[in-house]
């Protein structure tokens, strides 16, 4: 696990600059740093030891230093791809799973991502080509971002390593905007001008003289199998059994995130079972409401593991948000992240790896608004014309009662699901951003993703949608940053490829009913999982920002909006506004407001440098090879 930085065809970029870029996502790496560098590549790679294999440092070398590799992630297979290898007549100098990479690609070239499973960002640079390739894996869970200027490719873990070598940060004004609907940037953009992601399941190919090329590899398909449900259990918990066993492969202690949702109690319950002395972490707020801190111990009682807890105050919440924002490269404003942060830092005092449940909700249908489609059926048998007609009448009658379910029902999918996140509808964003763009609708990003799904089921389409969205813009954005501004590394088993080709195969009423979600997934844990977590409503990280803003943070907010040197972006006024209205009862615009809130932050921090949280600290040895 690691951080690293690859520069292509850069010679503009001093070793200095190089060393300064490494040292900006030291906490990705603390225990080791080293470089590589000829006439056009340049690597820095940056350490966190987890599985302690001889000769396993990167950059790392192939084939009579033909081929060099930098590495981020795990590959959970790669014993038996080594060992497939051998006998094809591949030798090896190592036993880690970073030469098996390198190996495989000697081998296979391109189709080495067909072979693996695990998390990856990778870059192979070939001496002898000229020519570099690198890969993300299948579901992003490793970060990897990338610039492309004339005939140089930069690329690095976090992206405040390629805004270094622009000395200031220029906003992306799409990105922004979109990010007031989703809370995030959408994949392949990023808030940064000029700085992308290479998505998930995507390859690039870079030869000098030539444009970067980037080809998909992978597309997740769901192919619903009318199967004997009872077998499809059994799969199900045999697949999490062997996916949670090969997540735990490591040389030092792992532990486990534990909420009081099914997800995560499912992958400890699992886990137990191969290491019963397991740690798991919780955390939560003293406000009624909002702390899973119970039912997490309840669980952790009944499994017979040892559960380690926090409770988070609002005045360390918010002390901590610069930092985290810093960590977080990019503005992201779910209030779960700070939580995430939180529990990680407790987790690194006991491990260095955890599991978490993350992918299981877009993955078997955990969500709750993923019943909508059945709750508006009824609406399927009324003609168009029928609907416009319902919708005028909504519209006329602004307080008729129901209003909110009729046009849901009135309007399609396609226009009105746009993943977990709704922050700000097309006219708020036109009041709040002084450089709207009418054309740059939130419907540009989620349009290309519906169309490859045209003939699923709604349902499927609302899977669908999140996987390309939340879920990578989100959740393992988050999970990811958080995790490892602790130095933590993070697995997460439901994330994998043997679980998707079995969750794939379930068909609607095997994830969604009348009265619950993801229900094979609950139907096949129920001999490992405690009764009280098996239908349980799912909360996730809950955080009373609604509450403190009216109250605990209020006046951090309010000096916030007013110092933030924002204005030539953002419409203060109407920020003020929502402020007012939230603190006299009415409305909640607590998620709106933070999500400004949050963009104002990192805009203090990326954009007028108010902050510098890069402590300068080295890892423990620098290598030249």
């Amino acid at each position: 696990m690691c951080g690293f930085v690859g520069l292509i065809g850069a010679e503009n970029v001093s070793q200095t600059e190089l060393e300064k870029m490494g040292s900006l996502i030291t906490h990705r790496g603390p225990d080791d740093t080293r470089y590589y560098s000829d006439d056009i590549c340049k690597f820095v790679f940056k350490r966190l030891s987890i599985i302690d294999l001889e000769g396993g440092h990167q950059p790392l070398s192939y084939e009579n230093e033909r081929y060099w590799i930098i590495f981020n992630g795990e590959i959970y297979n790669y014993v038996e791809l080594r060992e497939q290898l051998i006998q094809e007549g591949y030798t090896f100098q190592t036993s880690s799973d970073t030469e098996t990479i390198i190996a495989m690609y000697s081998a296979k070239g391109k189709e080495v991502v067909q072979h693996l499973r695990g998390m990856f960002a990778f870059i192979i640079w070939d001496k002898e080509k000229k020519e570099a390739f690198g890969a993300r894996d299948h579901f992003g869970i490793k970060p990897f971002f990338y610039r492309e200027e004339g005939d140089s490719v930069y690329c690095s873990s976090e992206s405040k390593s390629l805004m270094y070598l622009d000395k200031t940060t220029k906003v992306n004004n799409g990105s922004l905007q979109h990010y007031m609907t989703y809370q995030y940037v959408p994949e392949p953009n990023t808030i940064a001008e000029g700085i992308k992601k290479l998505e998930p399941g995507s390859y690039f190919t870079k030869k000098m003289n030539e444009p970067m090329e980037i080809k998909k590899y992978w597309q997740p398909t769901f192919k619903p199998v009318n199967s004997d449900f009872e077998e499809k259990k059994k799969l199900i918990l045999e697949t999490m059994k062997e996916s949670v066993g090969i997540h735990m492969r490591s040389d030092v202690p792992v532990g486990s995130f534990l909420s009081g949702g099914i997800d995560s109690s499912c992958v400890v319950a699992l886990a137990k079972q191969l290491n019963p002395k397991i740690k798991t972490f919780t955390v939560g707020f003293e406000r009624n409401g909002f702390s899973e801190v119970d039912v997490a111990k309840e669980t952790a009682e009944k499994l017979g593991v040892e559960n380690i807890s926090y409770t988070i105050t609002p005045d360390e919440y918010i002390k901590e948000l610069p930092k985290i924002i810093w960590h977080m490269d990019e503005p992201l404003a779910d209030p779960a992240a700070i939580p995430l942060y939180f529990v990680a830092r407790e987790a690194r005092k006991h491990v260095k790896v955890v599991l978490s449940g993350e992918g299981a909700d877009e993955l078997f249908g955990g969500y709750n608004i993923y019943r909508e489609p059945q709750s508006l059926r009824g609406f399927s048998y009324l003609p168009h014309k029928g609907k416009d007609i319902l919708k005028l009448i909504t519209q006329k009658f602004p307080d008729v009662k129901g209003k909110s379910f009729v046009e849901r029902g009135c309007t399609p999918i396609e226009e009105r699901y746009f993943g977990n996140a709704k922050i700000m509808t097309e006219f708020q964003k036109s009041m709040l951003l002084k450089q709207y763009d009418p054309t740059n609708k939130y419907t540009n990003v989620t349009a290309p993703i519906y169309a490859r799904v045209k003939d699923y089921h709604d349902i499927e389409k609302m899977q669908y949608i999140d996987m390309h969205t939340w879920l990578r813009g989100d959740i393992l954005v988050k999970a990811d940053k958080m995790t490892m501004a602790n130095s933590l590394e993070l697995r997460v088993p439901f994330l994998d490829k043997k679980v998707f080709d079995v969750a794939s195969t379930l068909t609607i009423g095997d994830k969604v009913t009348k009265h619950t979600t993801k229900l094979a997934l609950r139907e096949a844990m129920r001999e490992v999982v405690p009764e009280h977590v098996l239908m349980r409503r799912k909360l996730g990280f809950p955080v009373p920002i609604r509450h403190w803003l009216k109250d605990e943070i209020h006046d951090w907010a309010m000096n916030l909006i007013q110092e933030s040197n924002t204005d030539y972006l953002i419409n203060k006024n109407y920020v003020l506004q929502l402020m007012e209205s939230h603190c006299q009862g009415k409305g909640d615009f607590s998620r709106k407001i933070w999500t400004v809130l949050c963009f104002m932050l990192w805009h203090q921090i990326f954009v007028e440098g108010k902050y510098d949280f890069n402590q300068g600290k080295e890892s423990k040895s620098l290598v030249y090879v």
